[in-house]
């Protein structure tokens, strides 16, 4: 996921491993997306979606 975004939106992403499924997406602090809220891992174009609404 992290390659794509690159690609698509030509940002710094920064993957951090995380423990108990975990699978949250921040930008610049701010929470977008978080799997335990959702209870569902994101497809790539929601992130991308996501992040050009911010």
């Amino acid at each position: 996921m992290g390659d794509e975004l690159k690609k698509n939106l030509g940002a710094d992403i920064e993957l951090i491993a995380g423990s108990n499924g975990v699978f949250d997406v921040a930008v610049d602090g701010k929470m977008i997306f978080s799997k335990s809220d959702k209870g569902r891992f994101p497809q790539v174009d929601e992130i991308i979606n996501l992040i050009k609404g911010l």
